[in-house]
């Protein structure tokens, strides 16, 4: 509670990372970690795939729906890759913000942009890679892309950590049990 006696609101985490830098693993550190801490499910209308549960690893929606709420500015965030559309939902953020529940958004350097736009105060950390080479490395061990997949994610890679200073806190996923300490350091740091 505040002074007036109204409630705090809550605070909300952005994570981003290139692909493999290990940010899936880490999000999943900090929700073991926080039992009380919301994670922000995305919206998609690209199919399930297997193993995925609807609602979730994302809110699957219809192309019609989700350019509705295109129009009636229902997505904090949003875009479109590879013809399918993914987004944050804002009523979801503002109604969990408001309650004082503070939020994991884990999302890509464009989402997080435009969610700025609209949550100035969002605490932003990037995971970097130890290195472009040991990125590489944990792309190929994966064995889910091809070669072809590798060097465009590599190459997009490069494109995120150009832009990385746009965020309060960077960490490097050298050591990952390090890793995990210090992200928790930051969201304890904000929480108290």
């Amino acid at each position: 509670m505040t002074s007036s006696g109204t409630k705090k609101p809550g605070v909300l985490f952005i994570i981003s990372a290139p692909s493999g830098a290990g940010k899936s693993t880490l999000c999943r550190a900090v929700l073991n970690r926080f039992a009380d801490l919301v994670y922000s499910v995305s919206y998609t209308t690209r199919s399930l795939r297997g193993g995925e549960q609807n609602g979730v690893d994302y809110h699957f929606i219809s192309k019609d729906e989700f350019e509705k709420g295109i129009t009636q500015g229902r997505w904090a965030e949003w875009a479109e890759v590879h013809d399918h559309y993914y987004g944050t939902c804002a009523d979801f953020l503002d109604g969990e913000l408001n309650a004082g529940r503070d939020i994991l958004l884990d999302i890509d350097i464009q989402g997080a942009g435009q969610i700025l736009q609209r949550y100035p105060d969002g605490v932003t950390i990037f995971i970097m890679p130890p290195s472009l080479e040991t990125l590489k490395s944990r792309l190929q061990s994966r064995g889910t892309d091809s070669p072809a997949v590798i060097a465009v994610r590599l190459k997009n890679a490069r494109e995120e950590i150009a832009q990385k200073d746009v965020y309060r806190h960077i960490i490097t996923n050298d050591r990952l049990t390090d890793a995990v300490a210090e992200l928790i350091a930051i969201f304890e740091k904000y929480r108290s």
